[in-house]
């Protein structure tokens, strides 16, 4: 195999079945780790097939050398629960908050340590019992640097009494690098599970299997004051960079027009800057909605306790849309781009409230608009 082949042959080799010699497959992590993790790592993650989860593994072995495992047990003492980060906003409200949730309940004298970026801790900064970890795991530079920042991890996690949940994490490349000793170690393998089902399911299932209690989502961010009259709907038309979630043309005013005909205050996000605010800040001028939009320039846990204020919201496949799941709104998603009907069914939000999800994949944006039109009328 040419040792100038690109992420996107080597993803489609795997898919052959061929196996990649491990200097093509170091030479690709190590001079083009952005294109390797998003092409080819996010690809076989992604697609919750057991078979490309182990493809995804014999990949990083280049780096990470195989270990004896050995079942985790929770001792009779347990001082300190650590619980790491997903390192994305969505995955930890969807995922990780499940885990919080229950280790409150199962070890209600413990300190409960939540391992993460600042902008995944401001999601729970209300929650007395959840404390801070800063832990900034680095979302680029080459594969070698990343796996190093496990050993970080390791010291920050030290110490007698405690255990440590990895929900599949980036932090130790979706449980590769245990970090801490392996008996105190509990990971939680959401892309090999087969198990049809949300992953809010199948990791409060786990949960309960593994400790005997479940849990459920929810987000706990500083309150901030929300202005405007009721009834009010927030919106977020951010796509974390990939486009291929977003339905084009003028859709996005579109969806406003249809909200104003609903709701007296709109709250729109105007994302991380840039592009982005830009493209919502046409769509509003588009929409005529006038002084009845107000914008969130902040924290996303900032909007997620907008959110939380709110009578709906709409979206497209992000983390607004656990943000508000997780706190009880009522709620539409424009699903579009999905790599698989099993990553759909796995990500989609979940919640006690009513939750609509819409295929922009198998519609045209006016029957998307329509739906949209019959729900918000109900």
């Amino acid at each position: 195999m040419s040792a100038s082949i690109s992420c996107s042959e080597a993803l489609a080799a795997i898919r052959r079945g061929e196996k990649l010699p491990s200097e093509v497959v170091r030479r690709l992590g190590e001079e083009q780790p952005g294109e390797f993790f998003r092409i080819i790592i996010e690809g076989l993650a992604d697609s919750f097939e057991p078979a490309d989860a182990a493809s995804y593994e014999e990949l990083m072995r280049v780096w990470i050398p195989a270990d004896a495992r050995v079942a985790a047990v929770a001792p009779a003492r347990v001082d300190c629960v650590y619980v790491l980060s997903r390192v994305t906003l969505g995955a930890d409200i969807k995922i990780a908050s499940i885990v919080l949730d229950a280790m409150k309940r199962r070890f209600p004298e413990a300190r409960i340590a939540f391992v993460a970026n600042r902008k995944s801790a401001e999601l729970f900064m209300a929650d007395e019992r959840v404390e801070w970890v800063e832990s900034n795991y680095p979302r680029s530079g080459a594969v070698s640097s990343r796996i190093a920042f496990a050993e970080l991890l390791r010291a920050q996690v030290a110490g007698e009494h405690r255990i440590v949940i990895d929900p599949d994490s980036r932090m130790t490349q979706l449980g590769l690098i245990p970090v801490c000793e392996p008996e105190r170690y509990f990971h939680f393998p959401s892309r090999s599970e087969e198990a049809a089902g949300n992953l809010s399911e199948l990791t409060a299932r786990w949960l309960t299997h593994t400790f005997g209690v479940a849990g459920q989502a929810y987000v706990a961010p500083s309150r901030v004051v929300v202005e405007g009259a009721a009834p009010r709907a927030a919106v977020s038309f951010g796509v974390g960079e990939n486009d291929s979630k977003r339905i084009g043309g003028d859709f996005e005013a579109q969806v406003l027009r249809v909200l104003g005909a609903r709701f007296r205050t709109i709250w729109i996000d105007r994302g991380v800057g840039g592009e982005e605010a830009r493209r919502v800040t046409e769509a509003v001028a588009a929409s005529g909605l006038g002084e009845r939009a107000r914008f969130w320039e902040g924290s996303f846990a900032g909007f997620a306790s907008v959110i939380s204020q709110c009578d709906f919201y709409v979206g497209y496949d992000s983390a607004g849309q656990h943000a508000a799941a997780a706190a009880g709104v009522p709620l539409v998603t424009f699903f579009k781009g999905a790599s698989s009907a099993r990553f759909r069914e796995r990500w989609m939000p979940a919640g006690e409230c009513r939750i609509t999800l819409i295929d922009a994949d198998a519609g045209m944006p006016e029957a998307c608009l329509d739906r949209l039109r019959a729900l918000v009328k109900s």
